[in-house]
């Protein structure tokens, strides 16, 4: 799928797209975002814009090189953004190709929410950008934007998660330590993100010099990076905090139960050894006449379990 936009009076302006798309609209188009662009689409833009397309594999690269570079073409960034798959998060490579002319951005698998964003303030009129350059920056600003938000969610769901296993009574551990291994999950990649749009920007620094607007704004993001980089070390030190108090709750309950029944099988012992020394098939015993013999071996069954309860309740270990 291929959608196109404008620069108007510097207002971004989608291009409404007929079926099929001409060439005559990308020739216009500043913006061209392919997302899941199918084999003819592909055709199209390569064939217009003299230049092949990266492939998925070749997005996925982690090496610097393959990731941040320049041909006679124009700046090449590769970028991970944050997106939600199945109600878990994920990390999307989004390839960036940035020409004097126009700006094109490649991505699949899935829908962005910054992308979203994007083309509903532009539909409303809200992204003013005088060309690419300034409209790639507004792109990774809505992405630190984006970052920073989530990263206020997981805070607020951590406050949540930390009256439940620290003062809630009958608490489930268990279905705690399950949303702490998410948020941990998600501030994870949350934390790769910003590292990986800290080297964009860097790159991006480099190849803007002389234009001290765009510098600016690159070195404001690079500010805010930093700051968010360290909550999500903060995040990072409070969930594995969590995590270990909720491991330790979960033992200690564990060594409860052992506890009990340890207790009860030395309660139990002493009756238990009564009943197997009067159980005992021999033809001689003497208290097998006795009169008051079963009755007296229940009341000293009795006794021994109750004395080694006592004696536990006595020591406080009841």
């Amino acid at each position: 799928m291929l959608r196109l936009c404008t620069i108007n009076n510097r207002i971004l302006t989608p291009q409404y797209l007929p079926k099929v798309i001409r060439k005559q609209l990308i020739t216009e188009a500043k913006w061209v975002d392919a997302y899941e662009p199918e084999h003819e689409e592909r055709e199209l833009l390569q064939t217009f814009l003299r230049t092949e397309l990266p492939d998925s594999t070749e997005v996925e690269e982690i090496e610097a090189s393959a990731r941040y570079f320049v041909d006679s073409f124009g700046i090449h960034i590769h970028s991970l953004f944050l997106g939600q798959k199945e109600g878990r998060s994920q990390t999307v490579s989004v390839a960036f190709i940035l020409h004097a002319d126009r700006l094109i951005t490649l991505r699949k698998n899935l829908e962005l929410a910054d992308f979203r964003l994007l083309r509903m303030r532009a539909r409303k009129k809200r992204i003013e950008v005088a060309n690419p350059r300034e409209l790639l920056l507004t792109i990774f600003e809505q992405k630190v934007e984006n970052l920073a938000d989530t990263i206020e969610d997981i805070f607020g769901r951590l406050g949540h998660v930390s009256y439940q296993v620290l003062e809630e009574e009958g608490a489930d551990n268990e279905d705690s330590i399950d949303q702490l291994a998410k948020l941990e999950d998600t501030n994870g990649k949350i934390r790769l993100c910003l590292m990986d749009t800290q080297r964009s920007l860097a790159f991006l620094l480099r190849q803007m010099r002389g234009q001290p607007e765009c510098q600016e704004t690159i070195h404001d993001m690079m500010r805010d990076i930093d700051t968010l980089l360290s909550h999500t070390a903060f995040l990072f030190e409070k969930i594995n905090f969590l995590m270990d108090a909720a491991l330790g709750f979960i033992n200690i309950e564990q060594n409860q139960i052992i506890k009990t029944f340890s207790i009860a099988a030395v309660v139990f012992m002493p009756p238990t050894l009564i009943a197997s020394i009067y159980g005992m098939n021999f033809e001689y015993m003497p208290e097998l006449k006795w009169l008051l013999g079963y009755p007296g071996a229940l009341v000293l069954m009795v006794l021994s379990g109750i004395a080694p309860y006592w004696f536990f309740k006595r020591k406080g270990w009841l």
